[in-house]
């Protein structure tokens, strides 16, 4: 099958590389020269586990190529994925003019029957306005091509993007009664689907809401335990053991009750708070959604409090992690960007280890961030190590060798990686989070 993935972000250049594993024939198009030049050299812009290998070996097979120019991406193009980015806007709503741009685009160009996917995170009702705004340039052009539009969000997750879209949990399509492309997306999706890994089929208006609801109840997982944590610190309860007890009822489950500094990343922020605009232009309070909102900030901002308020004067701090989680070196929405200007104002030195986001981190923080080469390297002279973000590098770091390289004794741990009790017998002074 010939498919066009117009974005080469996150969601565009995995599936590009995926479509391209599975046999595919895929163009990627994007407006910036500089990544397309860098795409075709084999060198993938973003950190994904996976993601560059595949590039390089479809770019080598000749199933897999760039351009800049959507023109030359949509000869003989069966289905074309939209996969622009839909930042927020000042009121939090989705911006989606790139969406509108690359409908508009394809509708002036195109020359046959095409099946139009949006990919990208989108507020209900906008496969609708996609619609109209095609038929209303195919029509004024006085041609009757057949251009569906369908939605068919993603649900990877950065840091494992690569297998998720391998191995998804489900493929949602929205189609609104177009037989033609629900046989496509069957016949593009086929070898993905398994019993446990279905092909889901439903209106496309539900499933444009799909991807905010998954985004919301995900991020009200982490809320509600983080909320809980608090709790425990008052009470004197463990937040580990009570993740623990409610995580083992099937109706719950595991997954995202970890308790910590709340989430961030570019989904779950941004997806809970355009969840709310929508709430708000169709006169609807999300009260749930809200709290979910609120209980992030206020766990973030409670746990900073706590560090400020224990660290000296003009101490030298060491900072473990600047992504917002690991295996992505991801800096948006990222716990440290809220951080490291606080203690950076309160007259602190920051020495910073990550290991692989210092470049993007270095874009966004203050120039006085010492970027160092490894996790005792920024704990050197320290008089606190703050955990932000929990790389597996983390985990291991031998804690006599810490202790060594440190000048104080303060771990503050922002995502319970360690058995506090250890710790302390170390001789550090813990603080986790919801754990005494």
């Amino acid at each position: 099958m010939k498919i066009t993935i117009v974005g080469t972000g996150y969601v565009g250049l995995v599936s590009a590389a995926c479509f391209a594993e599975l046999g595919h024939e895929v163009i990627g198009v994007d407006i910036d020269e500089a990544k397309v030049k860098k795409l075709k050299a084999g060198q993938s812009p973003i950190y994904e586990p996976g993601l560059e290998e595949l590039l390089v070996r479809n770019l080598e097979s000749g199933r897999l190529s760039f351009t800049t120019q959507l023109a030359e991406a949509l000869p003989q193009c069966q289905v074309l994925f939209c996969a622009v980015a839909t930042p927020p806007n000042e009121d939090h709503t989705a911006d989606l003019r790139a969406v509108f741009s690359v409908c508009d685009a394809v509708a002036e160009l195109i020359d046959h029957d095409l099946i139009f996917v949006n990919k990208s995170t989108v507020p209900v009702g906008t496969g609708h306005e996609c619609e109209k705004r095609i038929a209303s340039i195919v029509a004024k052009r006085k041609k009757k091509f057949h251009l569906p539009v369908i939605s068919n969000p993603e649900f990877l997750r950065e840091g494992s993007a690569v297998g998720d879209t391998l191995r998804p949990d489900r493929i949602i399509v929205g189609i609104n009664g177009d037989e033609k492309a629900r046989e496509l997306m069957e016949e593009l999706y086929q070898p993905l689907v398994r019993t446990e890994r279905p092909l889901v089929f439903m209106s496309r208006e539900s499933a444009e809401i799909v991807k905010y609801a998954s985004n919301a109840f995900l991020a009200t997982k982490i809320s509600f335990i983080n909320m809980l944590s608090e709790l425990c610190e008052a009470g004197g309860g463990n937040i580990r053991d009570i993740a623990k007890g409610i995580g083992l009822d099937e109706r719950i489950g595991p997954r995202f009750l970890h308790a910590g500094i709340g989430y961030g990343g570019s989904c779950f922020p941004k997806d809970v708070k355009a969840l709310l605009a929508i709430g708000r232009k169709l006169d609807l309070p999300l009260p749930i959604i809200q709290a979910t909102q609120d209980v992030n900030t206020h766990q973030r901002e409670r746990f900073f409090q706590k560090l400020l308020n224990a660290i000296p004067e003009n101490a030298s701090i060491g900072i473990w992690g600047l992504s917002f989680k690991p295996n992505t070196d991801d800096m948006r929405e990222a716990p440290s960007l809220d951080l490291i200007p606080m203690l950076l104002k309160m007259n602190h030195i920051v020495r910073a280890f990550d290991p692989v986001a210092m470049e993007n981190a270095a874009k966004v923080l203050p120039k006085e961030v010492v970027y160092v080469s490894s996790p005792l390297e920024a704990a050197k002279d320290a008089d606190a190590v703050i955990l932000l973000t929990e790389w597996d590098v983390f985990r291991g770091v031998d804690l006599k060798e810490l202790k060594a390289a440190m000048r104080g004794r303060a771990l503050f741990d922002g995502r319970n990686v360690y058995d506090s009790d250890e710790i302390r017998e170390a001789g550090f002074t813990y603080q986790g989070i919801g754990v005494k």
